[in-house]
């Protein structure tokens, strides 16, 4: 009867592994860890997943800051896909400025880090000027310059009007308006360089030689070998790219003075987002705009990967 008691009294392993006494020891050896990471935690937790968490929920309700949110189920979606003209034109805008955009960036990113890579003197001077449009490029002063460079008087029209050529008012004609917001965006590709750049730098210089001394001429070795061992950086530039492109709000809301004009050819989807919650205050349905985005970019990098197995080349 003693022993049957003394084993019941010892309880379990997990019993024993969960008693107060083994975490006070685990939280005593941990403690300095949990506590620099607390401000992670409270940031994670009261900035970004209770926002996420509080987001759906107002997506299916009607909220306008004023009030209390009125729960109405999945009408805001219901809208958005069969009653809102508005969506299917800041989609397409947003889908045509993706689908240029990036391409057009990654290339000429491509193109300079190629360049660059070649061991030229002054390169972390010609790295760090290419680098800085990056820096620069989402801001409001740049926007405001760009503006002004594509406006009827601006620098680009003074510049042609020297050759007797007549320019367009770039910014308010719908048919370059969205053109020059994708100028800019290629206008920042000294991050996709830097990185096209480091991947570069990886490629033994023996598969070149080798290459050479087989009488493969330049553009062949591109071709053969640098474009196939620099697929997973360029996979990777383009998720970055595409998602940046999607998020893209700043030059759009500057350039158009926040309005998505001229007849909403540089409507964005993030800018019609921005509309909706702080213009129209209809917070809920800006909430579901919200989360359809999220979902197009889900799906996009979701393809992505699963076909990735057929082009990206990974060097094993």
């Amino acid at each position: 009867m003693t022993a049957r008691s003394s084993v019941a009294s010892s309880g379990t392993p997990l019993e024993r592994a969960a008693s107060p006494s083994v975490w006070s020891r685990l939280w005593n050896r941990n403690a300095g860890g949990y506590l620099f990471l607390l401000p992670w935690f409270i940031g994670f937790f009261g900035l970004t997943l209770g926002p996420i968490i509080s987001s759906l929920y107002l997506s299916f309700t009607n909220f306008d800051l004023l009030t209390p949110p009125d729960w109405v189920g999945p009408a805001n979606y219901v809208r958005i896909f069969t009653a809102d003209p508005k969506f299917v034109q800041s989609m397409k805008v947003t889908f045509l400025f993706v689908l240029f955009s990036v391409p057009l960036k990654l290339a000429f990113a491509m193109a300079v880090a190629l360049l660059l890579n070649r061991g030229m003197r002054g390169l972390p001077l010609y790295r760090a000027v290419f680098y800085l449009p990056s820096l620069l490029g989402a801001s409001v002063a740049i926007a405001v310059l760009w503006r002004q460079l594509f406006a009827g008087s601006g620098i680009v029209n003074q510049f042609l009007a020297n050759f007797g050529i007549e320019g367009p008012s770039w910014i308010s004609n719908p048919r370059y308006s969205l053109w020059t917001l994708i100028v800019l965006a290629v206008w920042q590709f000294g991050s996709p360089m830097i990185i096209f750049l480091a991947g570069l730098r990886q490629i033994p210089q023996d598969v070149y030689e080798a290459a050479s001394l087989e009488g493969a001429n330049k553009w062949r070795i591109f071709w053969k070998i640098t474009l196939p061992l620099l697929t997973p950086v360029v996979f990777f530039n383009a998720i970055i790219q595409t998602i940046e492109g999607f998020k893209s709000f700043t030059p759009a809301f500057i350039i158009s003075g926040g309005t998505g004009n001229p007849i909403n050819s540089t409507l964005f989807y993030t800018l019609y987002l921005y509309q909706e919650a702080f213009s129209f205050f209809r917070m809920g349905y800006a909430s579901a705009l919200a989360w359809v985005l999220l979902a197009v970019v889900a799906l996009f990098t979701g393809f992505s990967f699963l076909t990735s197995k057929y082009w990206v080349h990974y060097d094993e």
